[in-house]
């Protein structure tokens, strides 16, 4: 099984030999990297890949009453609900110089969720059915780059933004406790502080065209509460929703 921990510190550390200069070696006549003056200073890009969550919990454990029978909540983290989510995503930047780029990126995420143990209610078993994930967010932030060879370049970025996640209902059912599809408003529309970096490749493929490859680190702040169990006791399990996430991304990307 994967270790997501041993991954993040991985990356991180990618990022960090990605950013510093070490020195080596240097042919008596290198090849001229791509400059602003040689490409263009414009960049547009479009990708698609994987999100992966690696922290953060959808709800919080807690202990309430339902139909005047006692409840118990388990907790669950976010993989625990949804699985591997679809990530699209398109943008544009501008060289500040042979090295550094300012950018900006739209983030279309969607994740579809699963039938998730809730916990117990009574002596039936209690179940949630929770609505899709989805959310649109912009990032704007700095790449900087580095020359491997002629025709490939890594990069490390940081970048900030907002993320606007969609209401999430859930719909608890529990068959033995005569409890049935009762939805119930958790979490409200929200917009969402968002952080995070990346290292990837570029891999020139034509004369103004590459293609890339990043792997990231993101976190996507907490979602708005919906007080949609008030009175059961269970008002707190809802409060706690941020969350890490572990993006990876291929796409192409034209210089003009």
């Amino acid at each position: 099984m994967i270790n997501w921990k041993h991954v993040a510190a991985a990356m991180m550390i990618a990022m960090f030999l990605c950013g510093s200069s070490p020195a080596q070696a240097q042919p008596a006549t290198p090849p001229a990297p791509a400059t602003p003056e040689t490409d263009g200073r414009w960049s547009a890009e479009v990708g698609i890949g994987w999100d992966n969550s690696i922290s953060g919990n959808i709800n919080s454990s807690g202990i309430g009453r339902i139909n005047n029978q006692a409840v118990v909540i388990t907790k669950n983290k976010y993989e625990d609900v949804y699985g591997t989510g679809l990530n699209l995503r398109f943008g544009g930047g501008y060289m500040l110089n042979d090295t550094l780029e300012a950018v900006a990126t739209f983030t279309f995420q969607s994740l579809d969720a699963d039938l998730t143990p809730m916990g117990e209610i009574g002596a039936s078993r209690l179940y949630g059915q929770y609505a899709d994930y989805q959310s649109f967010g912009l990032d704007v932030g700095l790449r900087r780059y580095r020359v491997v060879t002629p025709n490939v370049r890594s990069y490390v970025e940081g970048s900030l933004g907002i993320a606007f996640v969609d209401e999430t209902d859930v719909v608890l059912v529990a068959p033995a406790a005569n409890l049935s599809g009762n939805a119930t408003d958790f979490y409200d529309r929200t917009a969402a502080f968002t952080f995070g970096g990346n290292v990837g490749l570029l891999v020139k493929t034509g004369k103004r065209m590459e293609a890339f490859g990043q792997i990231g680190l993101r976190r996507v702040g907490g979602m708005s509460e919906v007080d949609g169990l008030a009175g059961t006791g269970l008002e707190t399990i809802n409060d706690k929703s941020s969350r890490w996430t572990i993006p990876f991304i291929v796409g192409v990307r034209f210089r003009f």
